[in-house]
């Protein structure tokens, strides 16, 4: 009998996987808790590169069931997801995608259908990239400061607290301070 297991990834803190266990439980997916894998890390990090991808990879037998709610759960990048995926298939691990009505992509239209996908989300990244960049650039062309406004006030208070021969954690801990922020301002 096959065992299915569900990937859930969220890539901040801030975030949740209930509503991925949720999906994956409304679709008729009856997965024990042990096998509910769970992870925060960014898309972009290549599913082997994962600590609880990793394990799960190590857990999973020929006919086991691996359940997503979207593709990009897997991964942005096409090209790791479509490894990821054909290395699974090449074990007898199937795997399914709840988005994409719950198609087997180790399938061959599974296969098909997620490459195309895989493809639109990578291009989608790149393009938001690509703005991003572009803006980054008008508005230092510009004349606009980027980064972190310069701490005048700050840079002053160390350097007072210097002058008086306090140490530099004497000094964070009397002004409230981080000691990086400290040492940034320490050196004039």
């Amino acid at each position: 009998m096959s065992r299915v297991f569900a990937y859930c990834r969220v890539s901040t803190d801030n975030q949740t996987t209930a509503n991925q266990v949720l999906e994956i439980q409304t679709a008729g997916f009856a997965i024990e808790g042990q096998r509910v894998i769970e992870e925060v890390i960014s898309g972009s990090t290549a599913a082997k590169e994962r600590p609880q991808f990793s394990k799960l990879l190590e857990r999973l037998e020929s006919g086991d069931v691996l359940v997503v709610t979207k593709l990009d759960r897997l991964g942005r990048n096409a090209m790791d997801v479509r490894s990821t995926v054909d290395d699974l298939a090449s074990k007898g691990i199937r795997v399914h995608c709840l988005v994409l009505g719950g198609v087997d992509l180790t399938s061959a239209a599974g296969r098909m259908t997620m490459q195309v996908l895989a493809a639109v989300a990578e291009f989608e990244r790149d393009l938001l990239i690509e703005r991003t960049q572009s803006g980054l650039a008008r508005a230092k062309a510009d004349g606009k400061k980027l980064g972190r406004p310069e701490a005048t006030k700050t840079k002053a208070l160390v350097q007072e607290q210097k002058e008086m021969k306090f140490s530099q954690s004497q000094v964070a801990a009397k002004l409230g301070l981080g000691i990086a922020t400290v040492k940034r301002h320490w050196k004039v």
